[in-house]
């Protein structure tokens, strides 16, 4: 549960435009700077996720990524930079958010998520926002968004595609009721366009506003899935597992 946090009268000019929405207004605002957000992977999606959260006034990020920056990142990993090529990634990100948001909380480290490091970087998030390529650490933050009952927004990518969907523990499916093992046909290194990470990170971001807000529809029981090579998008409605081995006991 988010405490929401008084504004001082630089954040509500700061953040003025989006109070101005219908059903968010200053009691959202407030919510959002009480809120602690879990991001794994600040790359091509966790980059524009965490930025767009920075923008949007959340009070504290817990950010995850381990390595250090490489000419690859540079054409979607947008808080890292040229200048910062050959030095640790976590760096590079934690100097960008500051720049835009110097009230930003944040807590850096340079890993990345697993069974034996989740627990302790992710204990006390409000939300999780899974931005990582590989399941074993997405199947680790599905489970500690299970035991301790965390919302997660879960995104992906891959080409010119996307998919997003958002995860409440005991009421929708978990990321084990979509995908009970790892997919064999997946891969580390995959092609995309930095727009495509960008148009879903921002979407995603979208989504943890909505949900520490409680304001919108987020994407509960669904799945957002596009194609932006033709510009289709659609929904889909997706169940849970009873057998599922991560979230069956929150429903029995």
């Amino acid at each position: 549960m988010v405490t929401p946090q008084p504004l001082t009268a630089e954040e509500q000019a700061t953040y003025e435009w989006q109070i101005w929405v219908p059903d968010f207004g200053e009691a959202g605002q407030e919510k959002l700077k009480g809120a602690t957000v879990a991001i794994s992977r600040c790359g091509g999606l966790g980059s524009v996720v965490a930025y767009e959260l920075a923008a949007a006034g959340v009070g504290k990020l817990i950010l995850a990524h381990a390595g250090n920056v490489k000419p690859s990142d540079l054409n979607r990993q947008l808080l890292m930079t040229h200048d910062w090529l050959g030095k640790p990634r976590i760096e590079s990100v934690e100097r960008r958010l500051k720049e835009l948001n110097p009230r930003l909380k944040i807590e850096a480290h340079a890993e990345n998520i697993s069974d034996e490091n989740v627990d302790r970087i992710m204990e006390n998030a409000d939300l999780i926002i899974d931005c990582a390529p590989l399941f074993n650490e997405r199947f680790a933050m599905n489970r500690i968004a299970i035991e301790r009952k965390i919302p997660l927004v879960e995104c992906a990518m891959y080409d010119l595609e996307a998919q997003l969907t958002t995860i409440l523990p005991g009421k929708t499916p978990c990321l084990r009721c979509l995908f009970p093992g790892d997919p064999p046909e997946w891969r580390r290194e995959f092609p995309v366009f930095g727009a495509v990470s960008g148009s879903v990170g921002c979407m995603a971001a979208l989504e943890a506003i909505k949900v520490l807000a409680g304001f919108g529809e987020p994407l509960y029981d669904q799945m957002l899935m596009y194609d932006l090579r033709d510009m289709t998008f659609h929904k889909r409605k997706i169940q849970r597992r009873t057998d599922c081995e991560c979230c069956a006991s929150l429903f029995a």
